[in-house]
């Protein structure tokens, strides 16, 4: 007898850590499935670290699955591993096999898996019907065994640096997910060599999205001279390129404030090249700060820069979500032809796209818009109505449900055969 088509009414989210301030999109992603009437679980495999917590992610803490702490977990894993050694032993020889090349990867992987065993209690109180992860990394393999201990379908979201700087058995998760989402077309051609082409409909893109509702839109009214970006300080944000293409800006003699909002490992870095050029009153390095003031200092900025590069390890932006924010507020915004990037913003059309690295084509670029308000008007209306077409939250949660909806009618309707 067929089982009617229906979504799922019990997902679990495996996540690295939640709640994560730069990972507001899961946050987001998890809100409208949740307002679509499905029951979320999420696992985190860190315990709560971060100062900074947004009052969304705090809003579902009350669904978060944690861990514990060694001691406090030991009898579950051994009561798990001798209820199923078979499964255990196979996942742990599996990692072993797969990452024996990569030791730091394969005893954090194996950490991971700890936290995802001494979980399976609650996981079966709870009852998913589907396992998803967000990353290719330590949440997908969690999320791999998890899937193969319970008998269930298991799906993973791939975005950036999962793909493009590691590789955690990603050819075998590819294989045996149920399915796989990835965030740019651009992605799909990166893992054609890990067999992408052979996945058919089980490999498809669901772009990370934004919130409308929070983002009114303001054409009108921006500071003329005031630049912002938002990101973590990493290398692949190219912070360390806006800092020297600033100072092309003030030999020049144009007139400008900029704020970077954020923090990471290039901090000093960034601070030191701010000294050098005599910048510490134009550009303003503020740190991490709440979503209210991040959404206030975008509303205010009549550009948002995204100056995104490749690093010489090949790690890379997916389509950076603070971007995809600032377009949808109508700012006008320049980026770089970097990853999924062109996919968001057509030059000339939606924003201005530069060469990655290049600080004297993003000194221009700047220099363009800070001194021409028709400029920024046209863009910042046809950036919002790019973002509203392909990469409104509600939309995609909505294309990810209907594919966890179909992934699960397909398991069970295999569960049927056997």
């Amino acid at each position: 007898m067929s089982i009617p088509s229906q979504p799922p009414h019990r997902v679990l989210y495996v996540v690295s850590l939640f709640p994560c301030w730069s990972e507001t999109f899961i946050v987001r992603e998890i809100e409208q499935l949740v307002a679509r009437g499905v029951d979320v679980r999420i696992l985190s495999l860190k315990p709560p670290s971060e100062p900074l917590v947004q009052a969304r992610a705090a809003a579902l803490m009350d669904r978060v699955i944690g861990p514990r702490g060694l001691l406090a977990e030991l009898p579950t894993v051994v009561g798990e591993s001798l209820r199923q050694p078979v499964g255990v032993l196979g996942s742990v020889l599996r990692l072993v096999g797969g990452l024996w090349s990569q030791p730091v990867a394969l005893g954090k992987s194996l950490v991971a898996l700890w936290r995802g065993l001494a979980a399976l209690p609650s996981l079966r109180a709870f009852g998913p019907e589907l396992i998803h992860a967000h990353w290719a990394t330590y949440p997908s393999t969690v999320a791999w065994a998890l899937a193969r201990l319970l008998r269930l379908p298991f799906s993973f979201t791939c975005h950036a640096h999962d793909i493009f700087v590691e590789d955690h058995l990603l050819r075998r998760k590819l294989s045996d997910a149920a399915l796989a989402v990835t965030i740019s077309q651009y992605n799909v051609r990166y893992l054609a060599p890990w067999g992408a082409a052979a996945l058919g409909e089980r490999l498809q893109v669901i772009h990370c999205g934004v919130d409308f509702a929070e983002l009114p839109e303001q054409i009108e009214g921006r500071m003329p001279r005031r630049i912002v970006s938002v990101g973590r300080l990493d290398p692949i944000k190219g912070f360390d390129v806006l800092v020297p293409a600033l100072g092309q800006l003030r030999q020049r003699g144009v007139e400008f404030e900029c704020t970077v909002i954020g923090e990471g490992p290039q901090r000093s870095q960034l601070e030191a090249q701010r000294a050098a050029l005599g910048l510490e009153a134009a550009l303003q390095l503020p740190g991490a700060q709440p979503q209210e003031l991040v959404r206030a200092a975008i509303a205010q900025a009549c550009v948002f820069v995204m100056p995104s590069v490749l690093t010489p390890e090949g790690n890379q932006d997916g389509i950076p979500v603070a971007l995809m924010e600032a377009m949808a507020s109508g700012a006008a915004v320049i980026s770089t032809r970097v990853s999924g990037i062109p996919e968001l913003i057509e030059h000339d059309v939606s924003g201005l796209l530069v060469p990655a690295g290049d600080e004297t084509a993003l000194a221009d670029a700047l220099q363009r818009l800070l001194t021409d308000a028709d400029l920024r008007r046209r863009l910042g209306v046809a950036a919002r109505a790019r973002v509203k077409a392909e990469f409104d939250a509600s939309t995609e949660a909505a294309r990810l449900l209907t594919l966890f909806r179909k992934t699960v009618d397909k398991w069970r309707s295999g569960a049927d055969a056997r």
